[in-house]
This record gives C-alpha cells, structure tokens and sequence, in this order.
C-alpha cells in the first residue's frame, strides 16, 4: 500500500474533539447536571455565585460576574463606564468580530489599530499611534491564548485619563510576568475589567454560551451584576437601562466540574505546540507562533504563518485533517464599518496576517502520533514525499 493510500484510511484529526474530552469528565459532569436538574433553580443562584467564587480565586480577582456570553461580557464591561455617545474605543483589527462589535452595539466608535507581527496583539507603540483626543477605553485581545503587554498599554491609556478592558476571551489560564520576582498577572485581570468566554470551543468551555466579568473594582462590578438582571438588584426596581445577560446555572455547574482540569489542559496543549514546533523547524514556508518570554501561552489556538495558505488548507482538508483561519478579513475592512472610512493598506499587518494565518489541531486529548502525522502532511505539501 502506498503512503498516500496509508494515509486516505487513517482516521481524520479533527480541529477539536469535544467528544473525547466529554467522556473523560462525562459522570461528573452528569451528576453537577442533575444536581442543578433536581433543585429546578436554573437562573443565576448557588450554582451561579459558586462558580463566580471560584474563577475569582483562579485569577486572583476581588470580583467575577457570569454573563450570558463571552460577547455580552464585553458589551457589559464597556456600558459599565458610562461613556458619552461617540466616545472612541481602540480595539485590534486583526481579531474576532465580537471585540468591535461590542463597542459599536454599546453606542460607542470602534478605533483600530495594528498589530504586532509575531505575537498578533496589540502593542503600547500600536495603541498609541491610534490614540485621539476622544479615545477613552482601550481594550487589549490576548489572542490564541497569550497575553498582551497590558502594563505598557495601560500606561499609554492612563496618560489620557483612559481605562483598559481586558478581552480574555481566548486566555483564561495564560500569565504574563513582567519581571522576575514580580507576581504573576492572570489573564483576566491585567485591565480594569476582563471579558472571558466560555464558549464550548474555549479551553474552559461550556454546554453552550456562557460569559463572565472580572475585576477587582467594586463598584464597576456591581453596575455589571446590575447590566444584566435589567438594571436592578432588586426585581422591578431599576436603577439604569439593562438587558437580560445571565449566566444559567447548568453552564455554571459544568464549568466548575471543569475548571480543576484546566491547567493541566492547557499543560497538554504546550506539549503539543512543542512538538508542531521542533516538526516545523526545517520548513522554510512555515513560521511556528511567537512566545513571549515573559507569558505563559495557553494555545486556545496554535496559528502558523505560511505560504500558499489557502492551498495548503485544501491539501490538508484532502487528507482528513482539520483547519481553521482566524480571521480572514480585518475588522477595519468589514463591511460593516465601511462608514468609519478605512481602506485597505490602512493597517498593513493585520491584512498580511489575514492572509497568512493557519491554525491546526492543538486540542489536549490529542496524542503526539498525530501531531506527527499533522507536521508530515504540512511538511509534504512543501517539500514532497507524501
């Protein structure tokens, strides 16, 4: 049998297999179901404020407020500060939709800046080339699992009176150390506010959506609790305009079931991000993620730059290998902001990237016989021998 017909009955590898991960925790997780199931108390409550507790004390947080999505947890971070109409929020064009879009749905201007070319995340030089008079929040993505420079763009952003929003949506778990011997900052936690997601492809990923607030100020993390019941603690009783935006207690319960799990989740995930880069190492087409040294990276994604993207993505799609592009088209470049007048060239590496950026399978289930067989398939694209 030939190598490629060898190839052509081997089982696909998947993105992500969430099955596999389910049946290692399946009757845990059942028996944290049923117990919400048996109680009937399905809305915020024991489940909810237990869960809460428990992330705080995961990143080192005064306060974390569940939402019902990783989206709403930025919109309710951003409403939190009372910002005037118009105000400018500086946010990544080379990121997910939801970052922008929750600045615009909060009535607020999406301004984007660039990014750097090997960690993809913003940086305090990019935030402040896009700093104008109206700019109030900007909000740092810490993407694919590693975390921004927060204490250098904080810096830009407090010199004008500014506030940064942490978007953790893709690091929970991440740390960054800015010095030897300084503490550890958590993702979640390097802003005034973080936005985590536990959308189910997430590395704490729920049965569903599922969002949480995180902050070590009180007050803003009251206004939050108050966001999302409608804009009151007391029921019928509202002291702003809020929306419905609660975490349920069935998400909260299989996410506290999970969350011992999720260091050693991400450990797997760095072993397999360090086999793909020893595999890749003689691959001239190909550039393995950048790591800062001083960041614990979690590997929410494993994104290679590469040549003939597109292509390569078919070949490996041929072979039963699954692939993802985060993000094909820049914010700045959708067609829903056209009105804010940017045009391609505008912010050049975030549009390279678009074009350039490959992810491939990095789940933690997955064994090191298929990280090879991953690395052969791209290897044989370039240089033959499939």
């Amino acid at each position: 049998m030939t190598r490629q017909g060898a190839a052509a009955e081997a089982p696909p590898v998947p993105l992500l297999d969430l099955v596999a991960q389910f049946e290692d925790l399946r009757p845990a997780v059942e028996e944290a179901m049923a117990r919400v199931v048996a109680s009937q108390a399905f809305v915020l409550g024991p489940e909810v404020e237990a869960f809460e507790a428990a992330i705080a004390a995961y990143v080192g947080a005064r306060n974390a407020v569940g939402v019902a999505s990783g989206t709403d947890a930025l919109l309710l971070a951003v409403r939190a500060l009372d910002l005037e109409p118009d105000d400018e929020v500086i946010v990544p064009a080379f990121t997910f939709f939801a970052t922008a879009g929750a600045v615009w749905n909060a009535g607020l201007r999406p301004v984007f800046c660039d990014v750097d070319p090997e960690t993809f995340n913003v940086t305090a030089g990019t935030v402040e080339a896009a700093w104008t008079d109206r700019s109030r929040v900007v909000v740092p993505v810490d993407l694919f699992g590693q975390m921004a420079p927060l204490h250098e763009i904080a810096s830009v952003a407090r010199r004008s009176g500014g506030v940064v929003v942490e978007d953790a949506a893709q690091a929970l778990g991440a740390w960054r150390q800015t010095a030897e011997g300084d503490p550890r900052v958590m993702a979640g936690v390097g802003g005034t506010l973080g936005a985590v997601s536990f959308f189910p492809t997430k590395n704490l990923g729920g049965f569903g959506d599922g969002g949480m607030v995180i902050s070590d100020d009180d007050d803003l993390s009251e206004r939050i609790r108050k966001l999302r019941v409608h804009g009151g603690r007391q029921m019928y009783h509202h002291e702003m305009v809020g929306t419905n935006s609660r975490l349920d207690a069935l998400q909260a319960a299989v996410l506290r079931t999970k969350l011992p799990h999720l260091n050693d989740w991400g450990n797997a995930r760095r072993r397999n991000a360090d086999l793909y880069d020893r595999l890749f190492l003689d691959i001239d087409e190909v550039r393995t993620p950048f790591r800062d040294p001083s960041c614990y990276h979690v590997f929410n994604q494993y994104t290679l730059q590469v040549e003939r993207r597109d292509e390569l993505r078919a070949f490996l799609s041929e072979r039963g290998i699954g692939t993802g592009v985060y993000y094909p088209v820049p914010l700045h470049l959708q067609p829903c902001f056209r009105s804010l007048g940017y045009r391609p060239g505008d912010l050049p590496v975030s549009e390279a990237l678009a074009g350039r950026v490959l992810s491939l399978p990095v789940f933690p289930e997955l064994d090191a016989a298929r990280v090879r067989r991953v690395a052969d398939a791209v290897k044989a694209f370039y240089v033959g021998g499939w």
